[in-house]
């Protein structure tokens, strides 16, 4: 048996390797159009590569994906995130879990999965060939035909694509000619830019628990958000950017950010909270006592954009500055007006509609023998190796051949 791996990336070479553990006679060649292979894991997680995320429940694993939820659970089931863990480490990669559940090489390495990969193709026979790009696929018989941009060709009698995610439509017209409906392609985990807001100043600052949605929209989200130099980023914005990815593209990335900088939602329990602090502090001024924790750079910030100096006394706010003390740490607002991506590490949403896929074997519905893995898919998930996780599983799954 032949096979074609399309994607020298992630999935393409979790699913090169558990082929041919499943199938040891198989002939399997990963093709990659440029001369770097795995170049994502090497730069994910700046450079330590964030292999999965050790959440302890499947049903709550398949939340972390704005697209793909639903059909990625029955994935899950077959390879999880613990099955991840073990793969890795009984092939030597030992791993260690962070606070936030992020699972990394315990070298902190990325080199360390690679080595872990390139290890394994050794060992197993696979090939890898480099600046190979694919044209296109045509069904021959009981078999498919690759044609190269070299423009040789090629029968084999199985292929998976895991090309990854790509930026732009026309970048899977190759897979759409073969019958496969595309959901148009646009950004997802990006950082906020906010040129005219004078909050970038702060820029170094973390805040770790926020709630931040989008004016006009249902979306929201919360956990650590990083103040820039050009705006905001951190799980918060990232996880923000990921379900709102179609909603934010449509509005061409101009739009308005609520945060609530206290990550407490009930303004008549902040409002009691600021009455206790003047009622303990009333002689002390508004720079020297800061509510609910905020760092003092933040909280001085805050005071001026409501225009409270620093000097003034807690028992001079009166019930309107309090208002507006509430208004400002629950319903901060700023003006977006664009994105910034991680180049090296893109993520698209996008891809192949899920529609077309059989997800109990990964093959499509439209081409026998022709398998799908990766992020080429329309699925992804939010920072913290839940990209890596659907890569893994679906090619898992694919690997199989069924």
């Amino acid at each position: 048996m032949k096979v074609a791996i399309i994607g020298g990336g992630a999935a393409g070479f979790f699913a090169a390797i558990n082929i041919k553990e499943n199938y040891p006679n198989a002939v399997v060649t990963i093709f990659e159009k440029s001369a770097k292979i795995l170049s994502k894991v090497k730069v994910s997680g700046g450079g330590r590569c964030n292999v999965t995320n050790g959440i302890d429940s499947i049903k709550e694993l398949a939340k972390a994906y704005p697209r793909g939820e639903k059909q990625l659970r029955k994935v899950f089931g077959v390879f999880s995130n613990t099955n991840t863990m073990q793969w890795f480490e009984s092939r030597g990669v030992a791993l260690v879990t962070q606070t936030d559940n992020c699972v990394f090489p315990k070298s902190q390495n990325s080199q360390s999965v690679i080595d872990c990969f390139l290890s394994e193709v050794n060992r197993l026979d696979i090939s890898i060939r480099y600046k190979k790009g694919v044209l296109q696929i045509e069904e021959q018989n009981n078999q498919l035909e690759l044609r190269f941009a070299d423009n040789t060709t090629q029968l084999f009698d199985k292929i998976i694509v895991a090309t990854g995610g790509a930026p732009k439509r026309k970048n899977l017209d190759w897979l759409a000619n073969l019958g496969h409906d595309i959901s148009s392609p646009v950004p997802s985990l990006f950082t906020f830019n906010m040129p005219d807001e004078s909050i970038t100043k702060l820029m170094g600052i973390v805040v770790e628990n926020a709630t931040v949605s989008i004016q006009g929209t249902k979306l929201k989200s919360n956990g650590a958000l990083l103040i820039t130099h050009w705006g905001m980023s951190g799980p918060a914005i990232l996880k923000l950017s990921a379900f709102g990815a179609r909603v934010l593209s449509e509005k061409d990335y101009q739009f308005k950010v609520q945060v609530n900088w206290i990550d407490i939602l009930n303004t008549d329990g902040v409002k009691r909270e600021i009455e206790k602090i003047v009622s303990l502090n009333s002689n002390k001024q508004l720079a020297t006592v800061k509510p609910f924790r905020l760092q003092t750079r933040l909280w001085h910030y805050l005071l001026s954009k409501i225009d409270l100096p620093l000097d003034r006394k807690w028992k001079e706010i009166g019930n309107k500055g309090m208002n507006k003390m509430v208004n400002i740490l629950t319903n901060d607002v700023y003006q977006a007006q664009g994105k910034t991506t991680f180049k090296e590490e893109f993520v698209t949403c996008g891809g192949i509609s899920l529609q077309g896929i059989d997800f109990k074997t990964m093959q499509s519905k439209k081409v026998k023998n022709l398998y799908f893995t990766g992020e080429v898919l329309d699925i992804d998930g939010i920072t913290g190796g839940f990209n890596f996780q659907a890569a893994w599983s679906t090619a898992f799954v694919a690997a199989m051949l069924k």
